[in-house]
This record gives C-alpha cells, sequence and structure tokens, in this order.
C-alpha cells in the first residue's frame, strides 16, 4: 500500500500539471472502494488546477469550485502519460487536459482507492476531519506524543500506526522508526518513557523525511508519477529482512503479527 512518502513522492510528480485547464474526464469504471460522483466530468470542465496537496496519504488537486480528494489505495498510481499511450485494463479514470499531449490516469487494479468530490472546505470532509497532525509538522512532537499514550494500552507499533494519533506512519515505516529508537513494537505505550518518546518522534521524523527524498519504497505496485521506481527499500534495516542479521548487532531479524500486520525487528537492539 502506498504510504505517505509514496503519497507525497506522487504529489510532487503531479506539480507539472498547475496551470492546466482540465477539457475532458473520462469515466471507466467507477466502482472503486466508493463509488465515483459521475457529475465529476461537469464539475471539472475547462477547471484549471491550482495547486495540487496532500493530507495524510490524501492528495487534493484544488480547483477554484471545489477539489478532488484521491486516495491510492492499496495499489493505485497516479500516472502522465502520451495522449497517444494505449489504455491499460486497470486505468479507471483518465483526465485530459487543453493544449497538452498528456493525459493523467488514474490505475488501480485492486480499485480499494478511491476519488471524492468536496467543494466545502477540505478539513470538514468525512476522511479528513479526524486526521492526527502530519509527522513532519511541529505539532508532532514529544510533548504532543506522550500525553496521547500516557493511557494507551495496545502495542507502540499498533498506535503509531493510528491515523487519529499521527498521520502516514504505515507498517514499513513504524517498523523502521522503531528500530532506529530501539523500542520493542510489542511494548506498551503507556510504558514509554519520555526519553523513548523523545527518541521515538525523532526517529520518525527522519525515517519518514529520508524516504521521502529517496521517493519512497517501491513494493509490488508502486512507481512514481513519470514510471521510476523509489528506491528506499534499499536501505530497509529491518522491514522484510526475517532472519537476516541486524545491522547492528547481526541478531537474526524476527517477524510477528501484531493487528494482522507483519513487523519486523531485533530482539536484542530493540527493548
Amino acid at each position: 500500500m502506498p504510504e505517505l512518502p509514496e503519497v507525497e513522492t506522487t504529489r510532487r510528480g503531479l506539480l507539472p500539471l498547475v496551470g492546466h485547464k482540465i477539457s475532458n474526464v473520462q469515466i471507466r469504471n467507477s466502482s472503486l472502494r466508493w463509488p465515483i460522483n459521475p457529475n465529476i466530468k461537469r464539475f471539472l470542465a475547462d477547471k484549471i488546477i491550482l495547486s495540487v496537496e496532500r493530507r495524510a496519504k490524501y492528495l487534493f488537486l484544488n480547483f477554484d469550485n471545489g477539489a478532488l480528494i484521491i486516495h491510492l489505495g492499496m495499489s493505485g498510481r497516479m500516472q502522465i502519460t502520451p495522449q497517444n499511450e494505449e489504455l491499460k485494463k486497470h486505468d479507471h479514470v483518465i483526465f485530459e487536459f487543453a493544449g497538452v499531449k498528456k493525459m493523467l490516469r488514474y490505475h488501480d487494479p485492486r480499485r480499494f482507492g478511491s476519488i471524492h468530490w468536496h467543494k466545502d472546505n477540505i478539513n470538514t470532509h468525512f476522511l479528513i476531519q479526524s486526521l492526527g497532525p502530519e509527522p513532519l509538522s511541529n505539532d508532532f512532537n514529544q510533548e504532543y506524543l506522550y500525553k496521547r499514550l500516557r493511557n494507551k494500552k495496545q502495542c507502540i507499533k499498533n498506535s503509531i500506526m493510528d491515523s487519529r494519533l499521527v498521520v502516514g506512519v504505515g507498517n514499513i515505516y513504524a517498523s523502521e522508526a522503531l528500530f532506529l529508537s530501539k523500542i520493542c513494537p510489542q511494548k506498551s505505550s503507556s510504558k514509554l518513557t519520555k526519553r523513548d518518546v523523545h527518541e521515538l518522534v525523532e526517529s520518525i521524523k527522519i525515517v519518514i523525511n529520508d524516504a521521502i527524498q529517496k521517493g519512497g519504497s517501491s513494493l509490488n505496485d508502486f512507481a512514481a508519477v513519470d514510471g521510476k521506481l523509489g528506491y528506499f527499500q534499499q536501505e530497509h534495516r529491518v522491514y522484510g529482512r526475517e532472519n537476516l542479521p541486524c545491522y547492528r548487532c547481526q541478531e537474526p531479524i524476527k517477524k510477528i503479527l501484531l493487528g494482522q500486520r507483519s513487523s519486523f525487528f531485533c530482539k536484542r537492539c530493540q527493548k
């Protein structure tokens, strides 16, 4: 599943479309996680993309009459392609532009992503309104996280993957940040000391920022808008490295299931 670094990589790849006018929208398959509003064609006719933003794992294409909220789901991709390139089976939505010989395609084999139209304040949308702070923002800090974790009995890995607590720390980056901060993913959230929390906040920021700079992790379906693959997966310290030696102590990396998600850690380094 594309996580925050992959979605941010996609946002940056879409920036060249800002200022371009949409001439046509083809909805080839409206059956995504939620059905696509068929009126999107009418709403976007002759409208100019004013900006491209991101909140958590959601992309916003902003227009003067509203915004498209796009989630890539499990396997979604946004692709800018030549206008005459043959359409693929899972190219579900096509955006065409006036005076530009390129098109934007929403490609999603599993159809678990979504495209919503929202004309009011974006923060009032049901998908956005309960989200926690961005991990790279000043609002996500030691004081905030320590206060939120004090009474949580669930394991710390599940806590930091909760988008109501902090957004965008998906499975890969939670495992990597916990390794960097030397915290066991099974540790009870309420047992973390202030020092633990400080290390964890800093580690999350380092991992997320580093992943963005490297174009995210290209596992399974993800590629950037221009088709290029990310390469942060080459720097994974624990994720996907079951039974391989820890880079710190040579202990074999362990894999367990937490909240039905695979978790990777070093039992010697992470306490």
